[in-house]
């Protein structure tokens, strides 16, 4: 009797959630990771090396079935090499571009005529400040490659403000993407999943809430999203997986605007599991870490419903607590509840260390989202009577 070996590129928190998955199914996880202290090298296989340099990117090939990714940032070039191998990745380098260039994703949203800001690719301030007068000021500057989690964008409020850009296209980049700053009434995230067999599911819309950029809450259906959109968004996460020819899983972030036709519009995608569907690890019948393992290994895919009313998933970055583990019981006696999910990563202000969820199993979603909160600061802080 056989299993497969899933290659992981990536050994952050993602590819560390994918453990728990593979032990159940019984597939051996196998971690490309940066090193040895990074988050899933306590929960999985690993190797540690430089997912830049092909040749460790081939030397990894040859002991896995399948390579996935933990994040978007190994260079096309080596994936086209890797394909060209023989090597079975997913996604392909043919899809996974579009997570990685925003240039190229806004063309290609553009051909499957999907809803989505004004914009323009730009080489040089002049060509920036001439964007700025056909879209209107304010617009957004985003760096096509390497941004996350609100680094390589800078919101532009004026002409004025524009000139004060020449920094940013004396870098790697030969152009920028410009796009029109959106009204939008709150940020969205449709998930689906598409199988190396063409099979796809749908996840049900979910309402994000960005803080410096960084997400921060999760609710689980969107709250007060009307049937009609949230159709309509699946439906455009269906069009772009089928017509990017993704592999696993895919987040569309969008933005939710109930006076345009669509009700929404296209920012940004990623080709792997999300923060956005986190909530998923304990709200939902298939977690998106077991989909996007099904998915990649061409098994069928799972059930996406719903297991409560709501659940509410909030992120708890790093503050004055280096002692998350001593924070549990207080947080776990208070809210019994809540299911609290750690990371293994070190301390620091601001980083990204783990998530809570909680299930509004009654249907009241603002205690929910109190407890969530309430459970997350605890652990950032290691007592009740943090400062509010």
């Amino acid at each position: 009797m056989t299993f497969p070996t899933v290659g992981v590129v990536g050994g952050g928190q993602l590819a560390r959630m994918m453990a728990p998955v593979a032990i159940n199914l019984g597939v051996k996880l196998h971690v490309l990771a940066e090193a040895e202290d990074v988050s899933a090298t306590t929960a999985a296989t690993f190797t540690v090396g430089d997912y830049k340099d092909y040749d460790t990117l081939a030397a990894f090939a040859d002991d896995v079935d399948v390579i996935t990714f933990d994040h978007e940032h190994v260079p096309t070039e080596h994936l086209q090499r890797l394909q060209e191998a023989g090597v079975a990745l997913a996604p392909g380098p043919g899809a996974l571009v579009y997570a990685q260039d925003k240039l190229v994703m806004r063309a290609k949203m553009a051909e499957l005529g999907l809803p989505q800001p004004a914009w323009r690719s730009v080489a040089s301030v002049d060509e920036l400040l001439t964007a700025g007068e056909e879209i209107g000021f304010p617009v957004v500057l985003k760096t096509p490659r390497g941004g996350y989690d609100g680094k390589g964008v800078w919101v532009l409020d004026s002409a004025n403000e524009a000139r004060q850009t020449h920094d940013w296209f004396d870098g790697d980049h030969s152009a920028l993407l410009v796009e029109a700053k959106v009204d939008f009434r709150s940020e969205l995230s449709a998930q689906i999943a598409r199988s190396t067999t063409g099979e796809t599911a749908t996840y049900p819309v979910v309402e994000t809430i960005q803080t410096d950029g960084v997400a921060d809450i999760v609710k689980a259906p969107a709250p007060q999203l009307d049937a009609t959109t949230d159709h309509a968004a699946r439906s455009a996460a269906e069009t772009i997986a089928e017509g990017v020819g993704v592999t696993g899983m895919l987040a569309v972030e969008l933005f939710h605007t109930p006076d345009t036709d669509a009700g929404f519009m296209i920012n940004e995608l990623a080709m792997r599991p999300h923060n956005t569907g986190h909530w998923t690890q304990d709200g939902a019948l298939t977690s998106q870490f077991e989909q996007h393992l099904r998915a990649v290994l061409g098994l069928p895919l799972g059930a996406t419903d719903p297991v409560a009313p709501y659940t509410v998933m909030k992120n708890y970055l790093g503050a004055e607590n280096h002692d998350l583990y001593g924070a549990f019981p207080l947080a776990m006696q208070k809210y019994p509840a809540a299911k609290i999910h750690a990371y293994g990563k070190s301390v620091r202000p601001g980083r990204k260390i783990g998530h809570v969820n909680v299930l509004a199993t009654d249907g009241d979603l603002d205690a929910a989202l109190s407890a969530a909160i309430d459970t997350a600061e605890i652990i950032r802080h290691g007592r009740t009577d943090y400062a509010r």
